[in-house]
């Protein structure tokens, strides 16, 4: 059985919750920023050019909400870690990138960049197909499988908005996740030609803020109206009966509505209205992205009955055309790295709960995780 991922509860002030944080679990943020640091040492990328990057994202994530660099310097106090590397953790997107485009430029290499990507394949089922009546939405995280060891599920009390539970690499602030008034976030990757032509809010960091509202309006403002370095895709989702997903350009949101009780977004765009304003530059480093929307969609169309939380595991668990699938086993990414569906997160806001099965290509074993009480293991998935 693969080890499930550690559950850390924090509360107190950014600062506190960040050094408890950083204090639980400091071998899994020295893994984390080990990584990303290896990242940036297989771009070739100086340490003046880190500190640069760094330096950028540290004054952005400043003017977004001191707090969270607040947070940040408890982390890396707890743990024992640099600040440095823990803001690296949570700008990653966006640092690896901006250095990416720079090695490129240095090589004149005119092609165009096929850098691996964490992918995604996320569902919302809304309350009139659902058993419970009530919203269920997941997804799986497609990235490098050695992050299924550094990975973390943080619960977050606060004493000035809503708890918060989130998945997220060890050292970061939010990922995929919910809150104590219902509202579920979950997101994966998209590329068009506005990426990084102006700097952006780190997507991590909006994510976390849209956690942090009490009503989805504000948390979709905050997806739609923040501004972005990069494209991205988000699914939100309120327990009272709504879902919404949001294609990202860094200055443009386009909204998608549910049809017939669902939504289904892989790593494609499927907005009418942004394909007609931007171009899609993502196929080729996602290029099953198509069929694996395809596939979860009628997945979950079959049943001619209410659906589940086993129905929606059942259709992110399906293996069409593997290893390029939507449940994707470790194989060979396009630059050499290992890629793999790293973990399948299932969200059921009216209970509170978030379900997570670390690689699970390779394991069914989930654990069961809650806004209250601890941790607990649940059957293995069929």
């Amino acid at each position: 059985m693969i080890e499930p991922f550690p559950f850390v509860s924090v509360s107190g002030s950014p600062y506190e919750r960040g050094r408890s944080y950083g204090a639980a679990v400091p071998d899994r943020i020295v893994g984390s920023a080990r990584f990303y640091a290896g990242q940036l040492d297989g771009l070739g990328s100086s340490t003046t050019l880190r500190r640069k990057l760094i330096d950028e994202a540290r004054q952005g994530i400043a003017a977004f909400d001191e707090a969270y660099l607040e947070e940040m310097r408890g982390i890396a106090d707890g743990s024992g870690v640099p600040l440095d590397a823990i803001i690296m953790i949570n700008a990653r997107t966006e640092i690896v990138a901006k250095a990416r485009l720079l090695a490129n430029r240095a090589d004149e290499e005119e092609e165009e960049d096929e850098a691996d990507n964490d992918g995604c394949t996320g569902a919302i089922i809304l309350p009139e197909r659902s058993a419970t009546g009530g919203i269920i939405q997941g997804q799986n995280w497609d990235w490098q499988p050695e992050c299924a060891k550094t990975a973390i599920v943080l619960r977050v009390q606060r004493k000035n908005g809503p708890d918060l539970l989130t998945f997220v690499e060890a050292g970061g602030l939010g990922r995929h996740g919910m809150n104590e008034a219902g509202i579920c976030v979950t997101g994966n990757y998209l590329r068009s030609d506005r990426d990084y032509c102006q700097e952006g809010v780190p997507l991590a960091l909006v994510r976390r803020k849209a956690l942090e509202q009490e009503h989805l309006a504000l948390a979709i403002k905050v997806v739609a109206t923040t501004p972005k370095a990069c494209s991205t895709n988000m699914m939100l989702s309120q327990d009272k009966g709504f879902g919404i997903d949001l294609e990202c350009a860094p200055d443009e949101a386009f909204p998608i509505l549910p049809e017939d009780g669902l939504i289904v977004h892989a790593n494609h765009w499927a907005s009418p209205t942004a394909l007609a304003k931007l171009r899609e530059t993502g196929i080729a480093s996602a290029p099953d992205s198509p069929y694996r929307d395809w596939r979860v969609r009628n997945l979950l169309n079959e049943p001619r009955r209410p659906l589940g939380r086993e129905d929606l595991k059942a259709a992110l668990f399906d293996d069409f055309l593997s290893p390029f699938s939507v449940c994707r086993p470790p194989r060979p990414g396009q630059r050499g790295d290992i890629t793999a569906s790293v973990a399948m997160i299932l969200l059921e806001p009216a209970k509170g709960v978030m379900e997570v099965a670390p690689l699970p290509a390779l394991n069914r074993h989930f654990t069961c995780y809650g806004l209250t009480g601890e941790p607990f293991a649940t059957e293995k998935a069929a």
